[in-house]
């Protein structure tokens, strides 16, 4: 279920990173092509209504950047300031470490709930009760979007989806951390679907075979095998 759930997160956050992106740049494209001195391109482009562009992008960011948060905290890329805790014991380190991601799990549960019940007076209360054909009497309908007209309460619920699941995420990491003593660390110099290559640590980088360039001849250099499969191809 979690490698599942993970999916999800990644695919969503894609997902909203793409079609925003996509969005815009129609967008603009369409802005620039209605100044075109055309008058059949500018008809064209000037009955199709894209006012609704930036609202919906802005959107899709909010919950992008929500569950992006999420995903931060499993792969371990938000940015903390550590020197002061890796100076001290391993016992008091392990013991601050534990206190940040519990605090991180009962501010975002906090914020959820906030979130939550915001939603839930905003419009959700009255949209859910006329979904299931109960009386509505009294209840808030709540506001709607200038541009696309939804339900405002759908938008804000990135707020109270996106906080608990990144309370999840820390009390996922508290547990990993207290059973193996290990946090999530993020690389950002490792690029997926290439593999690293490393020299043997007793490689002599300055060791020159034609006086010119450093050449190791104990050891096979990176790519020396790459190259002679090419020289046995032709």
């Amino acid at each position: 279920m979690l490698k599942v759930l993970d999916h999800l997160e990644e695919w969503l956050i894609a997902l909203l990173m793409g079609a925003a992106t996509v969005i815009i740049f129609v967008s603009v494209l369409h802005r620039y092509g209605t100044g075109i001195d055309y008058p059949a391109l500018q008809d064209m482009l000037l009955s199709i209504n894209m006012g609704w562009a930036q609202e919906l992008t802005i959107i899709m960011f909010v919950w992008m950047a929500k569950f992006g948060a999420a995903y931060g905290v499993r792969t371990g890329i938000h940015v903390g300031v550590d020197v002061l805790i890796n100076r001290l014991s391993t016992e008091n380190r392990g013991r601050f470490i534990l206190f940040g991601l519990g605090a991180g799990a009962l501010f975002t549960a906090i914020v959820g709930t906030l979130g939550a019940t915001f939603v839930w007076e905003n419009g959700a209360h009255y949209q859910i009760y006329h979904w299931f054909g109960i009386a509505q009497d009294g209840l808030y309908e709540g506001p709607v979007t200038p541009d696309l007209e939804w339900p405002t309460w759908m938008v804000y619920a990135a707020v109270p989806l996106g906080s608990y699941l990144m309370c999840f995420r820390f009390l996922q990491v508290m547990w990993s951390f207290w059973k193996t003593g290990e946090l999530p660390h993020h690389d950002h110099g490792h690029v997926d679907g290439i593999d690293e290559e490393y020299l043997p640590a007793d490689a002599n980088p300055y060791d020159m075979s034609d006086n010119l360039h450093p050449h190791d001849l104990k050891h096979k250099q990176i790519g020396e095998d790459k190259d002679a499969g090419k020289g046995d191809k032709q």
